[in-house]
């Protein structure tokens, strides 16, 4: 936790109200999200309970699973969760531009610029929380490599015929959210903790309801007093008055309410199949239908409060400006859109369980560079998350106050003008160690030189100056300019190649093997009732 964190939360513990992170959105939000709240059950990992779904905060799709234990209900809430992503998913698809991207030709070896498609936008998904994230990439786990009729029609459980293809793109999102700064998949929780500090901890920042009550309290109360009540505020019934952002429920809803509601739904359900003529038959269907209604109704009391909280969260977010960098980051979401719906177009397999030795290392090393390229486009775009940086000597600001023109000792000499700082600041310098500041939003690179007796600084200009003897018009600074310094990179390098996959060597377990590929899920005890 940097000391600009501490000290918010600090202030929010003193005020009664969360401090703001920052001062631009950091994240992109789109204008249509799709939000997901789902629910599970109590004791199955992964066995759905139900969820709401859509893109229209006033008419929410409700999907429910009566009795969880059965395969066939839940292989129907999830056609039924299909049917509501895939189209949404689907509307993005087509909606295309033309953009450029550098390829290997494989006769020369050389880098050559070829024309692509590139997708105009992308579909985002909203979740209430990290959990939910991670119930997302548990889904499409557990969908993808299920079978269809169509596809084997002697599998002895067929998937309804969207299932497969909603867990390919559930994978697709739950590995891209492990990019740090991608916006595919976004956690409301998470969204909120980056621009806002409470007077709590990380772990009861988790529960969306208490953070929303520390960021915009009720009229008249702290945020410490509305997150209490948010947390463990109980009905006359003693259900929760904010449930938890799921998946996972109440024990005190499970135990009271809806274990007691889905014995009745059992009751029903064997006593019309124990139903000997057509009037019984109809009586019984009618108690059936009144056990699955009370589920129904009681699943979206749990999640109704989270819905809305999700929708509450997404305005809070919206209403600050956008940082400038944020837009180059949900470029490359699109492009990582297109590139999967480019795989699923070309009938290619679904995601592996497993990456080999090459492709691990290479998803590693991106998100490694996604995390430091994410920290210094935030601090780059945001005066608060920079102030965070100059604490800790990483940057700083100064004025300059004398520039002497001087130039490199060879046979072109090249402009290297000395630049004279003065600096509130402690910045972390050493004889030789770069400096960066952005020219026209690309990084200007200087030297630190020496420190002189007034405790001014001396800095070599390097580049960007233009090619001539005379450094070109604006890109040198002037007397008086106030700028801020990095001492880290704007721009992170790329690492070193990593080889194809069928050159991995043996002490990585050697190429990927051709005949091991992947078989549907066997059969479990889990999958019978």
């Amino acid at each position: 936790m940097s000391l600009i964190s501490t000290l918010a939360r600090l202030e929010a513990v003193e005020s009664g109200r969360a401090q703001p992170l920052a001062t631009v959105r950091h994240r992109h939000v789109a204008e249509r999200p799709l939000v997901l709240v789902p629910l599970t059950t109590a004791g199955e990992a992964g066995a759905p309970l139900g969820a709401l779904v859509g893109t229209d905060r006033e008419e929410p799709r409700l999907l429910v699973v009566p009795q969880p234990r059965d395969r066939d209900l839940r292989f129907a809430f999830l056609a039924d969760l299909a049917e509501a992503v895939l189209p949404y998913v689907e509307d993005f698809a087509d909606d295309v531009e033309a953009a450029e991207r550098s390829e290997t030709d494989p006769e020369t070896g050389k880098k050559v610029k070829v024309e692509v498609e590139l997708c105009a936008d992308a579909p985002q998904l909203v979740v209430p929380g990290r959990a939910g994230v991670e119930y997302v990439r548990l889904l499409g786990r557990s969908m993808r490599f299920r079978r269809t009729a169509e596809q084997d029609p002697e599998t002895p459980f067929p998937a309804p015929p969207r299932v497969p293809l909603l867990g390919r793109w559930l994978t697709h999102y739950g590995e891209r959210a492990r990019v740090p700064g991608s916006s595919l998949l976004l956690a409301a929780t998470d969204l909120l903790n980056r621009h806002w500090a409470t007077g709590q901890s990380s772990l009861e920042d988790q529960h969306l309801g208490a953070l929303l009550a520390w960021i915009d309290p009720p009229e008249g109360a702290s945020g410490a007093e509305a997150a209490l009540r948010a947390e463990l505020g109980r009905d006359r019934d003693g259900q929760l008055l904010c449930p938890p952002a799921g998946p996972a429920t109440d024990p005190a809803f499970d135990n009271r309410l809806l274990a007691p509601a889905v014995e009745r739904y059992d009751r029903a359900r064997h006593a019309l199949a124990s139903a000997e003529d057509g009037e019984a038959a109809d009586e019984r269907l009618g108690d059936l239908h009144r056990a699955e209604r009370e589920i129904r109704r009681l699943v979206l009391t749990q999640l109704r409060p989270t819905w809305h909280a999700v929708w509450r969260a997404l305005d809070l977010v919206r209403a600050l400006p956008p940082g400038p960098r944020v837009a180059d980051r949900w470029t490359r979401d699109r492009w990582s859109f297109t590139g999967h719906r480019d795989r699923v177009r070309a009938g290619e397999p679904p995601q592996p369980r497993r990456d080999d030795a090459v492709t691990a290392a290479n998803k590693l090393a991106a998100r490694e560079s996604a995390q430091t390229q994410l920290e210094a486009q935030e601090a780059l775009d945001d005066p608060l998350v920079m102030a965070g940086r100059r604490l800790t000597g990483e940057a700083f600001v100064g004025e300059v106050v004398e520039v002497t023109m001087a130039w490199s000792e060879s046979k072109r000499p090249a402009p290297r003008p000395l630049l004279t700082v003065r600096t509130d600041d402690l910045p972390h310098l050493a004889e030789g160690v770069k400096a960066y500041r952005s020219l026209e939003g690309k990084p200007q690179t200087a030297q630190f030189v020496r420190y002189e007796d007034d405790g001014s600084l001396v800095l070599r200009v390097l580049d960007r100056m233009g090619r001539g003897r005379e450094p070109a018009e604006g890109s040198v600074p002037e007397k008086g300019d106030r700028l801020v310094w990095t001492l880290f990179e704007h721009d992170q390098r790329v690492g070193p190649k990593l080889p194809d996959p069928e050159e991995t060597p043996w002490t990585h377990g050697g190429p990927p093997r051709a005949d091991a590929t992947e078989s549907p899920d066997p059969v479990t005890p889990e999958d019978l009732l």
